[in-house]
Formats: C-alpha cells, sequence, structure tokens
C-alpha cells in the first residue's frame, strides 16, 4: 500500500513526535550517574487529549510488560492523554512528571477529573544502567514539547537509537523507534510507531528472507542481548473507527511483528494500542457521524500489518552500532549485506 508523504506516524493530521534522549557516560554513584542509554519518546494525537479524549482501543500478545492507561481505554473506548513511552525501570517516575505537567497546561486536571497518563515501557538495562533513575521530569516536558512542535511540520520524526528506543535492541541488532504509514482507498492515513526490543537474531526476517540466518553470526564470546525484551506498537488514523474497531486494529500489529520474527518470547510484552480521530468529541459529547463497519476495516487491518513490519525494519535499520553499561555492544544492522541477500533471493 502507498505511503504518506513522511513515511511516517505523524502523516495523520494533528499527530506530533517527540524525543528526549538521555545519554551519559559518568561513574558509577556517589560520583556519578553511570551509564544512561535511555530517554522518552511522545506521541501526541493533537489537540486537548482531556477536554477532547481520543477513541482507542488495545490489544495484549503477551503481557510481561506495563502500560498504564490500557484498562481505562478498554473500559471507556477512550484515551485522555498523549502516549509516553520510556524504559521499564523510569515508568512511574514518567508517569509521575506527565501528570505533573498535564497538570500544569489544563487546570480542569485534578479539579473536574483525575488523567490516568499512558505510558508504555520496554526493558532496556542490557545496553543502560537501570539501577539508576536516569529520566527526570525536564526529559519528560522535554518530549511532550518536541512533539506538539513537530505536528504539522512534514518533517518525519527521528527512528532508531534515539529517546525511549535508545537502549533497545531487536531481533539480535541495535533496534529502537521506528514508524511508518499508508493511506487505504479511502484517502485516509494509518500511521504505526512501534518501540522494538524483542526477538532473536536467527529469526530476523526481511521480505521473507532469513536474513538473521545468513548474515555472519556475533564474535565468539560476546553477549547477546535477551530475546525478551518487549516491543510497544502504537497505530493512529484519521478515520470514523470506534473503540471496538481500535481494538480490532491493534491487535493486526502482531501480524506485522511476526512478518519480521517475532514469537512473543514468555518474558516479553507485546502491547498494542490503536487511536483514531475521526470520531473525537468533547468531553462527554456524543461522537460526530457514524463509525466504518466491519468490511470497511479490512483496508485498515492490511494497513496496520504493514506498517509494523515496516516500523519494526525502519528501526534496525536506522540504528547504529550502541556501546552501553558494562562494555555491552549491540550492533546497527548491516544495510548493505542485508540489501545484497534480498537482491541474492530475486527481491
Amino acid at each position: 500500500m502507498p505511503s504518506g508523504p513522511t513515511g511516517s506516524i505523524v502523516d495523520v493530521p494533528g499527530v506530533g513526535v517527540g524525543h528526549a534522549t538521555v545519554w551519559r557516560d559518568e561513574a558509577g554513584p556517589p560520583a556519578g550517574r553511570g551509564v544512561a542509554r535511555t530517554g522518552v519518546t511522545v506521541i501526541d494525537p493533537g489537540g486537548n487529549c482531556f477536554r477532547e479524549p481520543v477513541p482507542a482501543g488495545g490489544a495484549v500478545l503477551n503481557g510481561a510488560g506495563e502500560c498504564t492507561g490500557l484498562l481505562a481505554a478498554a473500559e471507556w473506548g477512550l484515551v485522555e492523554t498523549p502516549i509516553f513511552l520510556t524504559s521499564t525501570m523510569q515508568l512511574g517516575r514518567v508517569f509521575d512528571a506527565a501528570c505533573e505537567v498535564l497538570i500544569e497546561e489544563e487546570p480542569a486536571i485534578g479539579a473536574e477529573d483525575v488523567i490516568i497518563p499512558v505510558v508504555a515501557e520496554c526493558d532496556d538495562s542490557f545496553l543502560n544502567d537501570a539501577r539508576r533513575m536516569q529520566v527526570d521530569r525536564a526529559d519528560v516536558a522535554a518530549a511532550l514539547a518536541a512533539a506538539r512542535a513537530s505536528a504539522g511540520s512534514g518533517a518525519a520524526p527521528a527512528e532508531g537509537a534515539v529517546g525511549a528506543g535508545t537502549g533497545m535492541s531487536c531481533l539480535g541488532f541495535k533496534g529502537g523507534i521506528g514508524t511508518a504509514s499508508r493511506v487505504v482507498p479511502s484517502g485516509h492515513t494509518v500511521g504505526v510507531l512501534a518501540m522494538t526490543n524483542f526477538g532473536e537474531r536467527e529469526r530476523l526476517t526481511v521480505d521473507g528472507v532469513p536474513v538473521g540466518r545468513l548474515l555472519p553470526p556475533l564474535p565468539p564470546g560476546e553477549p547477546a542481548a535477551p530475546p525478551a525484551g518487549s516491543c510497544i506498537v502504537v497505530v493512529l488514523t484519521d478515520a470514523p473507527i470506534d473503540p471496538a474497531g481500535c481494538a480490532r486494529l491493534a491487535r493486526r500489529a502482531g501480524l506485522g511483528l511476526a512478518r519480521t520474527g517475532s514469537t512473543a518470547h514468555h518474558a516479553s510484552g507485546e502491547i498494542f494500542l490503536a487511536l483514531a480521530t475521526g470520531l473525537r468529541a468533547p468531553r462527554g459529547a456524543t461522537p460526530p457521524g457514524s463509525p466504518l463497519p466491519g468490511r470497511e476495516l479490512d483496508p485498515f487491518f492490511a494497513a496496520v500489518v504493514e506498517a509494523t513490519e515496516e516500523s519494526v525494519l525502519n528501526s534496525l535499520l536506522q540504528a547504529p552500532t550502541v556501546t552501553g553499561r558494562s562494555g555491552n555492544i549491540s550492533y546497527g544492522l548491516p544495510a548493505d549485506e542485508v540489501a545484497a541477500l534480498l537482491r541474492a533471493h530475486g527481491r
């Protein structure tokens, strides 16, 4: 299917993405804060999410992870905040900071009603010193401000080892943040952003080619990132899709992951969330118009699968080799070698 002008989730009108990357090489406490390879990424649907919540639904392929606000989205079919991504041990800190920043923006929060910010995580402890609280309020505020500023800019967000993806590894190589978009025949846009931190090198598949098994192995004795570290996928569209339809869209992200080699390991959290702005309405108001009926969702399902697969591959191809704590190395996927393998297989 065709992609949008930037080939990213910001092709959906009003959507912005911002990163705050935390990269430090300091001595351990008390002299310093250790090695940090982490950060925060924010996906902002646009507008005021408290005053105009966004229809949403979620799905869990494997639940060894966390996404705050997912239960509320399942109950109400709405998301009331931007989406915040970070590393596992920083989730509480990002949640607190998100509450503080959003309270400052909107006086009704905490007075008329409370919020449960949507904060999702993956484990970056192979590269990042997770025993230190590396993320602070300023990082969350900076990522949110960057997301707001990026909406409508016409520029694709950075991918790879940035923001929340700084310390992530995927399918035996350096992963991180990846994003893609598709335009369906109705003219609506489907955007996907993935934080990738899952899978084994031997299972990496590109367009059906078993690239992970064909590339040279790691140097002897070198530690590899564990195969189970989670994947968060956020889907956004401007179509008139209701919460039940959003949950169905979210579920299709798992098919996109499978095409790249994911088997959703025991200790991995594959958590998906889909939002649709086409039926967005003021808080407490009846949505405008009618949702798309069942069969009309088929092109959107295909778009989610394609864009999720591409998002994973983009996260790999945009990430350089990164050395982190304890000298652990996550190698960047060698694009030229992958291209040669694809050509050799007629792709």
